[in-house]
């Protein structure tokens, strides 16, 4: 049986499956579950599934007893991404869930057995012990372990419910919005300073979102990173090395699986293995390079001149429809290419792709600039700015930034159905 840490995931089969909680007791702690839609809310109050209502409208998540759910992905709707299921005290039970022993949940079917023992929770009285969700037309299954202190109304107003005993507003937003911040496996094995580092990160990432209103929001979050000659200095001074470092807090935070999904460009690109909090300092080492032959990947077949072109086709290709995909695009300018980026942005804006260009190096970054004034745009599907000396820029601004078109183009997407 494989047993997953609060933020690890797996990959689960598609079929019928299994979820029962343990160290609920019935009467005193209610289990239940929601459908959640790319915006991680239900659809209707249908999607809410619980002891007065103990099944989905399509019939593909039941509650079949007080600490047990039924899942049947072949049944669960094309447009809910998400299933996750959670406890929250009753109000005539006065203690917190921290302390009941063994609280968790386990999922079983399809020749699988996998353990999510709740992990971090102190003083919450509702939580979210874990979630199956689609990634890349895949399912999978993460230990989420996330609550809310204020308990169930909380709970269920995170996921888009309607509840009649409606709390203070100020204290309901303090209380989501402090506990919302996501955790992803491999923070666990982090030192204290670390860990305390990615947190302040964190935070300022969840901010940004909470004042776009778009917490919860999960997409496939790619970093690409110039590896042209004119690089060289950002390279050796290791500013790049502190640029992903700080991109991972973007991705802990809106990435289904809350690594960074790495490409090394120049003329050509390859695909790097992904980043998590866990493999960050090692990863920069091995493949943060110019030249020479990293892991198995020949750096020097990528040339050191650039050519955005293929890059931006490959990512597009890849893109899933109705995925979103945020692109954190860092790169020292030398878009020669202008004629045809521009064409080819034009032809993106119908895609599920945002892109988020970054200029570091104080160089001319040409079309780049010209972008937000682009016309002949389905939607606004570009963002840029220059930041002279990123060192100089404290967490907040550099999230600002980075993270404020971003949300306006996932409304912009929705409306023009390019998104879900």
């Amino acid at each position: 049986m494989v047993s997953l840490t609060r933020g690890a995931n797996a990959g689960i089969p598609t079929g019928l499956l299994s979820v029962a909680v343990s160290g609920a007791v019935p009467g005193s702690v209610d289990v239940m579950a929601f459908q959640l839609a790319g915006n991680r809310k239900t659809r209707t109050d249908a999607d809410f599934i619980f002891f007065n209502q103990p099944q989905s409208p399509e019939g593909g998540v039941v509650l079949t007893s007080g600490t047990t759910l039924s899942v049947d992905l072949a049944r669960v709707p094309a447009d809910v991404d998400t299933i996750a299921f959670a406890v929250a005290c009753d109000e005539g039970f006065s203690s917190t869930l921290a302390a009941l022993p063994g609280l968790g949940a386990s999922l079983s079917g399809g020749g699988v057995e996998i353990e999510l023992p709740a992990g971090g929770l102190t003083t919450e009285r509702a939580a979210v012990l874990g979630e199956i969700y689609r990634r890349g037309g895949e399912w999978k299954v993460r230990n989420v372990s996330a609550g809310w202190d204020r308990g169930f109304a909380d709970l269920v107003r995170e996921h888009g419910v309607s509840v009649d005993d409606d709390p203070a507003p100020a204290a309901a937003a303090s209380s989501a919005s402090e506990s919302a911040v996501r955790s992803v496996a491999g923070e666990e094995k982090l030192s204290l300073e670390k860990r305390q580092r990615l947190d302040m990160r964190k935070r300022e990432v969840h901010k940004v979102l909470l004042s776009k209103n778009a917490t919860g929001v999960r997409a496939r979050v790619i970093i690409v990173i110039d590896k042209t000659g004119s690089m060289t200095q950002q390279y050796s001074r290791k500013v790049v090395h502190r640029v992903v470092e700080r991109m991972l807090a973007v991705a802990t935070q809106i990435d289904d699986d809350g690594q960074l999904e790495p490409y090394m460009y120049a003329r050509g690109f390859a695909k790097v293995p992904d980043i998590s909090v866990e493999n960050v300092e090692s990863w920069t080492e091995e493949y943060l390079h110019l030249s020479g032959t990293h892991g198995r990947f020949d750096y020097d077949s990528i040339g050191l001149s650039n050519d955005e072109l293929p890059i931006m086709n490959e990512i597009l290709n890849s893109a899933v429809p109705g995925r979103p995909v945020l692109v954190l695009f860092f790169t020292d300018g030398g878009f020669r290419k202008k004629g045809p980026i521009s064409q080819l942005m034009r032809a993106a804006s119908t895609a599920p792709v945002f892109w988020q260009f970054v200029g570091i190096g104080r160089a001319n970054y040409g079309v780049l600039e010209q972008l937000d004034e682009m016309e002949g745009r389905t939607v606004d599907n570009a963002g840029f700015f220059a930041l002279d000396d990123i060192d100089q820029v404290s967490d907040d601004e550099l999230y600002k930034r980075l993270l404020s078109e971003f949300p306006d183009w996932l409304t912009a997407a929705k409306r023009a159905n390019i998104l879900p």
